[in-house]
C-alpha cells in the first residue's frame, strides 16, 4: 500500500540491485491519536493516496516504485487467489519478506475494508469472474495484435484502413456502448481493418470479450490528486509566509498559529519515521524514497526554503499538503499540536541554522 494523508514513507524497499533501504515504519507513538473528522475518506482516494505508488494506478503493479521492490507489488488484475479475508488481513498486519507494511495505526478497521472492497471491485472484477477470464485470454487471441495490450489501438493503418480504434480513449467510454460493440465484433464495421467473427465465435464468446474489455480496458484515467485528502481543493494558492520573506529576527520568532507551542523532540521523532524517508534525515531532500518521486521531495536546507519559510508557513503546508504531489494533508491525521511539533522540528533542525548562516555571508 501506498500513502497520503498519512503518508508513504512507511516502506521496506528491497531494491533489485541488493541495496535494501529500511525504510522506519510507524512506531506507534501516534496510533490512536486520530482526528475525527466525521466522514471517512473515499476508498478510491483511499487506494490513491496509499495504495498507488506500489500497485499502480491501474493495479497492476505497474508503477514508479515497481523496480525498487523484490518481490515487486502485488498485480491485483491477476490475483484472483486473493480472498478478501486474506487482503483485510494482510492490509492490516502486512506480509513479511515483502514491502507490504500493516496499516492498522494509520487506517481504521472501516476505511481498511473500504479500499480492499474498492481494489476488488475495481482491479480484481476480471480474476474473480469466469467469464471475463474468458474474455481476456479470447482478446489475447483475437484482438490484442490490433487494439494493443491495454485497448490503446495504434497510430498507423492496418491493411490500407483506419488505425484500429484506441478503446481506452474517453471518446470510446462515451460513444461504444455494449450492443454497439457486440454488434461491431459480429459482423465488423465497414471501412474499416475490423473484421467480423460471427462466423468463428459463438455469441457467447463475443459478449464475453466485449464485456472484458469494457470492464478491464474502458475504464478512466485516474486523476485523484489528492483532492478529498486536502480539504476538497482542486488549487492550491501560495502558502503564505509574512515577515518570513526576509531573514531577520522578528521572521525567525513568528509564533506558531492559534498559540501553540512546538515540542522538537516529539516532532522530531514524528519526523523520522514518517518524513524523512522523503525529505531526508538531514532534511536534504535524499530520503531512500526520493529517487522515484516526481516532482522531488522539499528540500528544506535550500536556502530559497530557509529564506522564505517560518514557522507560520511550515505549519500550514505540513497541515494541509501540496495537490500535485505526494505532500499530503497531514491534518487529516495529525492533531494540531502534533502538526506544531514537527514544525519546530523543521524550523529548528534546519530553517533556523540556514537563516543563521545566510546572515553570516
Amino acid at each position: 500500500m501506498t500513502a497520503t494523508p498519512r503518508f508513504i514513507s512507511l516502506y521496506t524497499l528491497t531494491v533489485a540491485a541488493g541495496l535494501s533501504f529500511a525504510l522506519i515504519a510507524p512506531t506507534g507513538s501516534h496510533a490512536g491519536q486520530r482526528v475525527a473528522k466525521g466522514t471517512e475518506s473515499r476508498p478510491d482516494a483511499l487506494y490513491h493516496n496509499y495504495c498507488s505508488v506500489c500497485h499502480g494506478d491501474r493495479g497492476d503493479g505497474r508503477s514508479r516504485a515497481q523496480n525498487a521492490l523484490n518481490p515487486p507489488p502485488r498485480d491485483f488484475t491477476n490475483a484472483g487467489e486473493l480472498t478478501r479475508e486474506a487482503m483485510v488481513t494482510i492490509i492490516t498486519h502486512g506480509k513479511p519478506g515483502t514491502a507490504m507494511v500493516g496499516w492498522q495505526t494509520q487506517l481504521s478497521a472501516a476505511e481498511i475494508e473500504s479500499v480492499t472492497d474498492y481494489i476488488r471491485k475495481t482491479f480484481m472484477i476480471v480474476a474473480l469472474d469466469p467469464k471475463l477470464q474468458r474474455g481476456k485470454s479470447l482478446y489475447a487471441q483475437n484482438c490484442i495484435a490490433c487494439h494493443g495490450p491495454r485497448g490503446q489501438g495504434s497510430d498507423q493503418p492496418i491493411g490500407g484502413s483506419l488505425p484500429a480504434r484506441n478503446l481506452a480513449s474517453p471518446q470510446a467510454r462515451a460513444e461504444l456502448t455494449r450492443e454497439r460493440m457486440i454488434s461491431s465484433v459480429t459482423i465488423g464495421r465497414p471501412g474499416t481493418a475490423m473484421a467480423g467473427f460471427g462466423s468463428r465465435l459463438p455469441a457467447t464468446d463475443i459478449e464475453a470479450v466485449v464485456d472484458y474489455v469494457r470492464a478491464a480496458l474502458m475504464v478512466p484515467q485516474t486523476e485523484i490528486s489528492g483532492t478529498d485528502a486536502h480539504a476538497g481543493r482542486r488549487a492550491d494558492s501560495r502558502t503564505p509566509a509574512p515577515a518570513a520573506a526576509k531573514v531577520t529576527q522578528t521572521g525567525a520568532q513568528q509564533p506558531m498559529p492559534n498559540g501553540l507551542k512546538g515540542d522538537a523532540v516529539a516532532g522530531g521523532r514524528f519526523y523520522m519515521a514518517n518524513c524523512a524517508t522523503c525529505h531526508g534525515a538531514k532534511g536534504d531532500g535524499k530520503g531512500p524514497r526520493a529517487y522515484f518521486i516526481n516532482p522531488k521531495p522539499r528540500i528544506f536546507t535550500d536556502p530559497a526554503f530557509t529564506s522564505s519559510f517560518n514557522r507560520p508557513a511550515i505549519f500550514a503546508a505540513t497541515s494541509v499538503g501540496r495537490l500535485g504531489t505526494e505532500m499530503p494533508a497531514w491534518n487529516k491525521v495529525l492533531s494540531d499540536q502534533q502538526i506544531a511539533n514537527v514544525t519546530e522540528f523543521v524550523f529548528q533542525s534546519f530553517v533556523l541554522p540556514g537563516q543563521k548562516q545566510g546572515k553570516t555571508k
